[in-house]
């Protein structure tokens, strides 16, 4: 492994507390995921890219910068990244999903403030990783009032843009979308010194839709009876996609398709024969977050999907392509994204919709709500998600948890319980 030290030193990182960060990732990832029998031989990509976590991607941001390329930080899947690509720009996601980070968070924001936002903010001012550090301009978005807030403190330390995310989804709001679309156009230009064009945004358009279809092939394959590939480590694939150079994660994503469907050819699963089928609905979980997975996956069942921002929110759905303006083409991006369904908007009866879908798509034996602390979008739709889901006959059980692991064996109990309900 390089050392990566002094970047990290010239980025004006805490290498104190950052090494206290390092020691325990590499034990957590041992326990978690190389613990597991018969995986893939192709994650041996995403484990060495955790393996250098804080070192190989950031490094790459780094070089490109020093090119004349500018790097933006998102926090959520409404953020086109066609448009930053089309301005020569990089996207890196910046979304924090450990405890770790949650401290320095809690020093500005409320402790009832959700843990996702709480860590997000915590790991920049904690100068504890070098992605907050990297990135040129955050751009945020108004999913929910905790998030809003938090951009507030957060531009005083970056430069900050922020998305206006209309709250409903009729013809006027996907049009004001496509207007907002056309409006952070404008900035990632300014901020790039680069013109977008028609045919830079269609080929961006391109890259990203051929991710997508990437990240749809894994999905597909986890349809099957055989179950080619742990939950884990699906959800390890979602996680650092938010990072990687989308190009070559769609070359790494197919690989890995191209094995697992092999591997369901084959007979071959990761899972004894009647495993208990899982689908996780709720909050995303950012990296290193894999608490909700290793528990139902030591506790009996598999995990098959993931409704979720990271999961099947992030690729269903492809950008129209046929578009030749950048008016046509603002317009299909906001199509597509408005087409996402958070918990943000009301109505949202496509949300209830889309995980009835899922779960028979995926042959599923029951649901495992899950809704990060004090995430009230969440937590209020979960009354709704759980009596649809009882209505179409589909066992479902609503969870409430946060990133730390004093409620680990509580959870263990009740999933248990759950899992020896479904058979």
């Amino acid at each position: 492994m390089a050392n990566y030290r002094e970047m990290w030193e010239n980025l004006g990182m805490d290498l104190a507390a950052h090494d206290n960060l390092c020691a325990v990732l590499p034990t957590a990832f041992g326990d978690v995921y190389l613990s597991q029998k018969n995986r893939p031989k192709a994650m041996d990509f995403w484990d060495m890219v955790v393996a250098d976590i804080h070192g190989i991607r950031p490094a790459e941001l780094i070089e490109a910068q020093k090119k004349g390329q500018k790097v933006f930080g998102t926090f959520c899947v409404y953020v086109p990244d066609e448009v930053v690509i089309a301005a020569n720009g990089i996207v890196t996601g910046l979304c924090g999903g450990s405890q770790f980070w949650v401290p320095d968070g809690e020093k500005v924001l409320p402790k009832s403030t959700c843990p996702l936002i709480k860590a997000s903010v915590g790991a920049r001012l904690g100068k504890t990783c070098p992605f907050f550090r990297i990135a040129d301009m955050y751009v945020g978005e108004t999913t929910c009032d905790g998030k809003k807030k938090a951009w507030e403190i957060l531009g005083k330390d970056v430069p900050m843009y922020v998305m206006d995310i209309p709250q409903m989804k009729r013809a006027k709001d996907v049009k004001k979308w496509a207007e907002e679309i056309a409006d952070f156009a404008a900035v990632v230009e300014k901020e790039t010194g680069n013109k977008i064009t028609p045919e830079k945004l269609a080929d961006a358009i391109r890259i990203i839709n051929e991710k997508r279809k990437a990240l749809a092939r894994v999905y597909e394959a986890r349809k099957s009876s055989t179950i080619p590939i742990s939950g884990k480590d699906a959800l390890l694939m979602m996680q650092i996609a938010f990072f990687d150079d989308p190009v070559r994660c769609a070359q790494m994503v197919n690989r890995l398709a191209d094995e697992l469907e092999q591997r369901v050819k084959d007979g071959v699963s990761v899972f004894p024969a009647g495993t208990k089928r899982i689908l996780l609905s709720g909050t995303p979980m950012a990296i290193p977050n894999w608490k909700m997975h290793h528990i139902i996956e030591t506790s009996g069942a598999a995990v098959v999907c993931e409704e979720a921002c990271t999961g099947t929110r992030y690729f269903e759905k492809l950008v129209d392509e046929s578009a030749t303006t950048l008016e046509g083409q603002y317009a299909a991006l906001a199509d597509r994204y408005m087409g996402i369904n958070c918990a943000c908007f009301t109505p949202n009866t496509k949300r209830i919709d889309d995980i009835i879908r899922l779960a028979k798509e995926y042959k599923v034996d029951g649901v495992i709500d899950v809704n990060l602390k004090f995430c009230c979008l969440y937590d209020t739709e979960g009354y709704t998600v759980e009596n649809a889901l009882k209505e179409a006959g589909i066992p479902v059980l609503g969870i409430e948890t946060d990133y730390t692991d004093a409620d680990a064996e509580q959870l263990r109990t009740r999933i248990q319980a759950f899992i020896e309900v479904l058979g």
